[in-house]
């Protein structure tokens, strides 16, 4: 079983990464106009999502659900979070290499705020909501004891998904 303590460590280190990743979206473009400086801020943000799912995904091999060989019941439980970690870690990508290659050596006087730049734009932010939830969610659902040790639930989703 997972000692409070220790996941109590995880999840601040989780919320941590997703406070550095809200604090970017927020602010990210506003905090430099030089072209590496935005790129640095970029790969930072990255970074911390990759974390994040690493993160998830050692504590998933934590638990016992994983060790008792049932990680599809684990991943139907967090299928939804799973896809939009990821999803989101692919917009932002997206928003980010159309960001520096618009930018990169214009100076910071350039307009870039075209239509489908605009569009972009606003689905990263919408999917950002989305993810900060979801992960939050699934990383609190993981702090269950019921995922740490056998139990009567444990047995009955096995039934139920075979």
């Amino acid at each position: 079983m997972m000692l409070v303590s220790r996941y109590r460590a995880i999840i601040y280190s989780q919320f941590v990464l997703l406070l550095v990743d809200l604090f970017i979206n927020a602010f990210g473009s506003l905090l430099s106009n030089r072209d590496v400086i935005l790129l640095v801020i970029y790969i930072v943000q990255l970074l911390c999502l990759v974390f994040n799912l690493i993160i998830i995904f050692l504590v998933f091999f934590n638990t016992y659900v994983f060790q008792a060989g049932l990680m599809s019941l684990l991943i139907r439980k967090f299928r939804m979070a799973i896809c939009i970690n990821i999803l989101y870690a692919l917009i932002s990508v997206g928003i980010h290499v159309w960001t520096l290659v618009k930018v990169w050596g214009q100076g910071s006087n350039i307009y870039i705020w075209d239509g489908g730049y605009q569009v972009l734009y606003v689905i990263h932010r919408v999917a950002s909501v989305f993810y900060y939830y979801f992960y939050k969610r699934m990383a609190l659902k993981l702090g269950d004891p019921r995922y740490y040790k056998d139990s009567e639930w444990l047995r009955k989703e096995y039934a139920r998904s075979h």
